[in-house]
């Protein structure tokens, strides 16, 4: 069976009894994304993009169920002043939110909005998403837009007084669930979206956010701890002139995620930091794909990656920096490193730079290896025992990742999951 008629198989028997829908605001671009699906077909392991990541389990017909596990630790960001919104195995609980009314902003549901004909959101949803699809393609992002049932839509008008935290459980061993979120920062707005929980057994969201001119939006994401769930996620950002977008992502077990970003860096003098610190033992397979298109004058952009992993687990970076031509004074910066706790885990890197313009500083690096002996022995012989030097150096490995998080009391709650999740596995 050739290529072709592989892919064509695979997204038969996915979309077998899926439907797109035929009316309200989103219709058109749910057809698109449909039709882009079709001639994409789904991911293979001979395509590009997914020779390190087995994609079998995320387009199969049904989720292979996963055991609920139940976090002794609570959510993460519970501690936090923020507003709310949870959802169970991807549907909104309105008894366990804060609600949908917000001030400086406009706070709706995908599900709630369908049959409205005119929307805010209809110029982005798909949009982004469409325009990430070059010059790499996305199939998984472009399932999410022709089939998501749920999502926010936020419009932010002001600068928010705290931060949207969107709490995920999940609650069925056989859940599989499509969020896609889009989210509008007016010019001069300022807000901060947390993520935390395990979706579903299988999930696949989409985050699709518009920056203007002088807005940031802040992402922190923490992944929940059901082991046995499989995740892949999409972040598709915009940015304008002065915007600032950062996001940082906390990855602790799950036995496949693939974390997707793509930026495009449409304005002069925007900023993009794209961060992620993930630690993983045994059957982990974890993924991260970012790739940054710097399109104006004077952008800046960070990724910054870190992974621990220990027992034969697995860790991918694949990260790519393009600088459009014109795109003078572009400073990219991009690293991605491993510490690998034995000789049966792997850290698989690709990291690229492409570059059009000849005023740039543009730089990347990846690095796999274990812990420093000597700095080990120093901890030791001043009477600190072996298991915990080692948990000191393997929070120090991750630190400059977690440096990207700006707001000290998220970094702090960052920082005590990990600690836990390596005392936990002594």
């Amino acid at each position: 069976m050739s290529l072709a008629q592989t892919k064509e198989t695979d997204v038969s028997k996915r979309l077998a009894e899926m439907k797109v829908s035929q009316s309200g605001w989103s219709a058109p671009a749910r057809k698109e994304a449909y039709d882009r699906l079709m001639k994409m077909g789904m991911p293979q392991r001979r395509d590009e993009y997914w020779k390190y990541t087995r994609p079998d389990t995320l387009t199969s017909g049904e989720a292979i169920p996963a055991a609920v596990q139940k976090d002794s630790e609570g959510p993460i960001f519970d501690e936090l002043d923020s507003h709310k919104l949870v959802f169970v195995d991807g549907v909104y609980s309105e008894t366990l939110s804060d609600g949908l009314s917000l001030t400086g902003a406009v706070l709706e549901l995908l599900s709630t909005t369908e049959e409205v004909d005119i929307h805010w959101a209809k110029s982005l949803y798909g949009s982004l998403e469409k325009n990430g699809q070059t010059p790499v393609a996305r199939p998984l992002a472009a399932f999410n837009s022709a089939f998501a049932e749920e999502g926010i839509l936020l419009h932010v008008k002001e600068t928010l007084s705290k931060p949207i935290s969107l709490h995920y459980i999940h609650g069925s061993e056989t859940s599989d669930v499509i969020l896609h979120h889009v989210i509008k920062v007016d010019a001069g707005a300022r807000a901060t979206i947390l993520e935390s929980g395990a979706v579903a057994a299988r999930c696949n969201t989409v985050i699709e956010a518009e920056i203007e001119q002088g807005g940031q939006l802040n992402h922190i994401r923490a992944q929940g701890r059901d082991h046995e769930r499989r995740a892949v996620t999409h972040v598709f950002a915009q940015l304008e002139e002065h915007s600032q977008f950062k996001s940082f992502t906390l990855t602790m077990n799950g036995v496949l995620t693939r974390n997707e970003t793509v930026i495009d860096m449409r304005g002069d003098d925007s900023i993009a930091h794209v961060a992620g610190a993930s630690v993983g033992d045994g059957d982990f397979h974890h993924d991260d794909t970012v790739f940054i298109t710097h399109d104006a004058l004077r952008g800046e952009s960070r990724q910054v990656f870190k992974k621990v992993l220990r027992n034969g687990a697995t860790g991918v970076f694949q990260g790519k920096i393009l600088v459009k031509p014109g795109a003078q004074k572009t400073d990219g910066y991009q690293i991605s490193q491993s510490l690998l706790l034995d000789d049966d885990s792997q850290f698989l890197a690709k990291p690229e730079l492409e570059i059009y313009a000849d005023d740039v500083a543009c730089s990347h690096g990846s690095t796999s290896g274990a812990i420093d002996e000597e700095a080990l022995f120093y901890l030791r012989s001043r009477g600190v025992a072996a298991d915990e030097a080692t948990n000191l150096l393997t929070l120090a490995f991750l630190s400059e990742a977690l440096s990207e998080v700006e707001n000290e009391d998220i970094a702090e709650l960052i920082n005590a999951r990990l600690e836990g999740w390596l005392k936990r596995r002594r």
